[in-house]
C-alpha cells in the first residue's frame, strides 16, 4: 500500500503543532497562527478538490496510535495555552524551551495584547473541538476496546463533554434526524440557538440513558458507577490542574476555552443533520446526514466528512468509511461550513435550496409528508411556501 495513506492522516497532528508554536511565539504569532489555521482548511478544501478513494489498510494498529496520540498532543496545546495567560513560569517552561530556541518566549508572552490572547482563545478553543472532540468522537465508539473508551473520555473532558460519549453513541445514533434527537437541528432553527438547545437537551438525554443503564444493573445512580458524574469529575480535575498551572486567570482561560470547544461540537452538529427528518421506527441511510468529501477536511479530520456512511454504519472505523459521493452535500468542507453556519442569513439562503432538493431527491414518500411539516414550522419563507403549494 502506498505509504501517503497512513501519512495523510498526521496532517492532524501537524495542525496541533503548528497551534502550539504560535501560541509559545505570542504576539502577532498567535493570531498569524490562528489565520494560517483557517486559511489551510478554507482555501486547501476549495482548491484541493474531494478525496474519493478507499484505500485497504494493512495495519489498523498504526491508525489506531494517530488517534491515541491526540490525547498528548492536546494537553501539550492546552498547557501552553494556559502558560500563554500565566503570571509565572510554570514548571520553568518557557525559560527551557527559550535557552534551547534562543528566542525569548517569556519576553514575547509579557509582550502578547489583549488582541492576541483572544486569538490564542479561538485558537486553543479550534483545537479542543478538532483535536479533541474528532478523535473522541472515533474512539468513544469503539465501545468494545477500554483503552479507547478512556482516550476518548478525556479528550472529552477537555470541553466539559464526556457525556458526548453516552448520549452520542446511545441516543444521537438512534434517534438521528429525528425530533426526539437533541443534536438534530428542525428546519428554521438559528445555530446559536442550536448551541444551547443541544447542549442542555443533550445533558438531560445522557442523564436519562445512564439512569436506565444503571437501574439495569442495579446500581445506585449516585456513585461511582454513574460514567455522567464521573466525566463531570474529570472535567472539574482540569479545571483544578488548570489552576495549579496558572491561578485564576489560566482557570477562567481554560474554561473559556472549553466553552467554545463545546460550541463547535454543537455547531458540527447543526450542520451535519439541519433540517433531515426521518421516521425512527425506520433504519437509518446515508441521505439521513449531510455529507462532504472535501480532501483536506478528510485527512485532517479522520473521514469525520463521511458522515453518511458514520450514520448507516457507526461501528465502522474511520478509515474504511466510504465516500457516497452521491449522498446529500454540505456547503463545503467543514471549517468552511462552520463559517457559513456562523451566519444565519447565509446559512438559509444557502441550506433552503438544499434542504427542498433533499426533500425532492432523497426523502422517502413518508419522509415527504414529516419535511411538509417541518417545512410550515420553519418560518422560512421558502420552505413555508413550498408546504402550501403541497396542501393546495
Amino acid at each position: 500500500m502506498n505509504p501517503l495513506h497512513y501519512l495523510k492522516f498526521f496532517l492532524f497532528h501537524f495542525v496541533g503543532l503548528l497551534a502550539v508554536l504560535s501560541l509559545l511565539a505570542g504576539g502577532p504569532w498567535t493570531t498569524g497562527g490562528l489565520l494560517a489555521v483557517l486559511a489551510f482548511y478554507l482555501i486547501g478544501d476549495a482548491f484541493a478538490g474531494d478525496d474519493t478513494s478507499t484505500p485497504r489498510f494493512k495495519y489498523p494498529a498504526i491508525l489506531t496510535a494517530q488517534l491515541w496520540l491526540a490525547l498528548p498532543l492536546l494537553g501539550l496545546i492546552v498547557f501552553t495555552a494556559l502558560w500563554s495567560v500565566s503570571e509565572g513560569d510554570p514548571l520553568g517552561f518557557g525559560a527551557a524551551l527559550g535557552r534551547l530556541s534562543g528566542h525569548d518566549l517569556l519576553a514575547a508572552r509579557d509582550a502578547t495584547t489583549f488582541g492576541h490572547h483572544l486569538s490564542a482563545w479561538l485558537l486553543t478553543g479550534l483545537m479542543i473541538g478538532m483535536i479533541g472532540t474528532i478523535t473522541a468522537h472515533e474512539l468513544t465508539h469503539r465501545t468494545w476496546d477500554r483503552v479507547s473508551l478512556l482516550i476518548g473520555r478525556w479528550l472529552l473532558a477537555f470541553s466539559f463533554d464526556t457525556v458526548f460519549s453516552i448520549e452520542h453513541v446511545y441516543g444521537h445514533h438512534r434517534y438521528v434526524s429525528t425530533t426526539e434527537d437533541p443534536a438534530t437541528a428542525p428546519r428554521g432553527r438559528n445555530v446559536y440557538v442550536h448551541v444551547l438547545a443541544s447542549t442542555l437537551k443533550g445533558n438531560l438525554s445522557a442523564w436519562r440513558i445512564e439512569r436506565r443503564r444503571l437501574a439495569r444493573k442495579g446500581q445506585s445512580l449516585f456513585g461511582w458507577h454513574n460514567a455522567v458524574l464521573r466525566g463531570h469529575g474529570m472535567s472539574l480535575l482540569l479545571v483544578a490542574v488548570a489552576f495549579g498551572i496558572g491561578g485564576w486567570p489560566a482557570a477562567l482561560f481554560f474554561v473559556a476555552c472549553a466553552l467554545w470547544g463545546k460550541a463547535l461540537l454543537e455547531i458540527v452538529n447543526y450542520m451535519e443533520h439541519y433540517g433531515m427528518v426521518r421516521n425512527p421506527a425506520t433504519p437509518v441511510q446515508p441521505r439521513h446526514s449531510w455529507n462532504t468529501n472535501r480532501r483536506i477536511s478528510s485527512w485532517a479530520m479522520f473521514n469525520l466528512t463521511r458522515h453518511s456512511h458514520h450514520h448507516a454504519q457507526g461501528e465502522v472505523p474511520y478509515q474504511d468509511l466510504r465516500p457516497f459521493p452521491d449522498a446529500p452535500m454540505m456547503i463545503g468542507g467543514y471549517l468552511t461550513t462552520i463559517l457559513v453556519a456562523m451566519i444565519p442569513p447565509l446559512w438559509h439562503h444557502l441550506m433552503t435550496p438544499k434542504v427542498l432538493a433533499w426533500d425532492r431527491d432523497f426523502a422517502s414518500e413518508e419522509e415527504r409528508q414529516l419535511a411538509n411539516e417541518a417545512n410550515r414550522r420553519s418560518r422560512i419563507p421558502a420552505m413555508v411556501a413550498m408546504a402550501t403549494t403541497i396542501e393546495r
